[in-house]
């Protein structure tokens, strides 16, 4: 470790080498002791600095990175669209935190591995690890606001760089200058720590407990019952679910225990229903808009979940339609507005095949119906999502002959952003609906109508999403990300 008192050194922890592996454990096992030596250095250095005031030099660490080099063309098994590099070259990423991605890096590692059988170096990288992202590992140590601290904190510490913390891998518009490396992963380790303080920040809860699918929401009355099913399923040895977690992140184990009311509610409360090795569910009630459902989706993504799914509701748009009944989403109209920048309008969203029957066979399972009596109670079509919740109440022609001639047979505001979003990060996704009310058709949502409707469907509708990700969850990973959400060039890492 360097030790001179020179005004402008920078002072480094002592790390090991890069260093070659051919085993994906060893490999993590190495980021996991890289990131913990970077982030103790800075966080000891931190709370040091707090005290003792300017230390009279930089104080800098790195994130660890992955790094891996190829000279072959030769072809891998093309049924997988992942875990592969498609020509010769070096390719790395940086890492955070680890330990919390553990069974991902494997896994991706591994996979890297078995297809080119060529040694990853796992080392330092040349990024520096922002001070408020290294300490945000610590619940007891907080970064204080600028000029609160006796130093201009940048001036000794790293802090977060907007102009390095892009989407540029995943738009496909990143460039590889010559002599850099490829990008390995879809996000760089500064990405991703920014999503995950601001998940903390919207759900209140750890990032670490969000399970491998979701289930997006945009009313509160599905969390009671998403809780109500936790908690019998706690009661159930065999049900696989060992632990429930709550705003505040209020774990229990016991069917029965108490969750405390928290004094405020976050602003998209998100409850965990855990399996030990990840595979449980995560509901995230976003509440109304696109922009919530975009801002959910863009932090989520960064966990590289394994499906997510809109259970929330809709204004059906089919005088043949009756409150209560199911859309199936098999196509997007977006008229949402916020991802226009990130994916334009012209490009489809395609309906996913073992989504759509997962959903499809959980209402048919759930309700008793199949074939052609499954009609009766769920229509598949397309779901339009607009920006304006009050939408019925402007002039009628324009708007409702644009949802006559794209076939849309419901309306929301928060489906096609996650769909799309989905489809742009790479993530499963699908959408099933329930029809709260029927604008144009003069069935409005009333406040009595509407409580019988809560009470007989969300239930049921809950129950539905949550068969369909179970459904998801036994079938192989590499099913599921077909190529349809992989462009031409991608990234080895899922």
């Amino acid at each position: 470790m360097q030790d001179t008192m020179e005004p402008f050194d920078v002072m480094t922890p002592d790390l090991p080498e890069p260093e070659l592996f051919d085993d994906a454990r060893a490999a993590v096992d190495r980021l996991c002791e890289l990131y913990e030596a970077s982030a103790g250095f800075l966080r000891d250095r931190f709370l040091q600095a707090m005290v003792e005031g300017h230390p009279g030099r930089r104080l800098r660490a790195y994130y660890p990175e992955v790094r891996f080099t190829t000279a072959s063309f030769a072809k891998v098994d093309s049924r997988l669209s992942f875990g592969h590099v498609a020509t010769p070259g070096t390719f790395a990423t940086t890492v955070t935190r680890p330990y919390m991605f553990r069974h991902y890096l494997r896994q991706q590692i591994g996979l890297l591995l078995a297809n080119h059988g060529v040694k990853v170096q796992v080392g330092a990288s040349d990024v520096p690890m922002p001070v408020h992202f290294a300490v945000a590992n610590y619940p007891d140590v907080t970064v204080p606001q600028e000029g609160a601290a006796d130093f201009v904190l940048r001036d000794v510490f790293d802090v977060p760089d907007l102009t390095t913390t892009n989407d540029d891998i995943v738009n496909g518009v990143a460039v590889t200058l010559p002599g850099e490396a490829a990008p390995l992963a879809p996000f760089t380790a500064q990405r991703v720590d920014y999503s995950l303080a601001r998940l903390a920040h919207y759900t209140a809860t750890d990032p670490a407990h969000f399970q491998n699918h979701v289930l997006f929401t945009n009313y509160q009355f599905y969390v009671s019952e998403f809780e109500a099913y936790a908690r019998a399923t706690l009661a159930d040895e065999a049900s696989g679910y060992t632990s429930f977690v709550s705003t505040d992140n209020v774990e229990i184990s016991d069917p029965d225990a108490q969750i405390p009311v928290p004094l405020r509610m976050p602003q998209m409360p998100t409850y965990h229903l855990k399996r030990p090795d990840g595979s449980g569910i995560t509901l995230v009630n976003i509440g109304v808009g696109p922009s919530n459902a975009k801002t959910a989706t863009d932090h989520i993504a960064v966990l590289r979940p394994h499906a997510w799914l809109m259970v929330g509701h809709c204004a059906g748009l089919r005088n043949s339609q009756s409150l209560g009944d199911f859309v199936l989403a098999h196509g997007y109209l977006r008229e949402d507005k916020v991802l226009d920048d990130d994916l334009p309008v012209w490009v489809p969203i395609p309906a996913l095949a073992e989504i759509q029957v997962a959903l499809e066979d959980a209402v048919a399972a759930e309700t008793q119906l199949s074939g052609y009596d499954l009609k009766r109670i769920m229509r598949t079509g397309t779901v339009a999502t607009v920006d304006n919740r009050n939408w019925e109440l402007r002039e009628h022609t324009g708007p409702v002959q644009r949802l006559s001639q794209s076939r849309a047979v419901a309306l929301d505001m928060e489906s096609a952003t996650i769909a799309a979003n989905g489809f742009r990060f790479r993530v499963p996704y699908g959408t099933l609906l329930c029809v709260s009310d029927k604008p144009l058709h003069g069935e409005l949502k009333l406040p009595g109508m509407a409580s019988d409707f809560y009470k007989t469907q969300v239930a049921r509708h809950l129950r539905i999403g949550i068969r369909a990700m179970e459904s998801l969850r036994d079938m192989p990973l590499e099913r599921i990300h077909s190529r349809k959400l992989r462009s031409f060039e991608e990234t080895a890492f899922l």
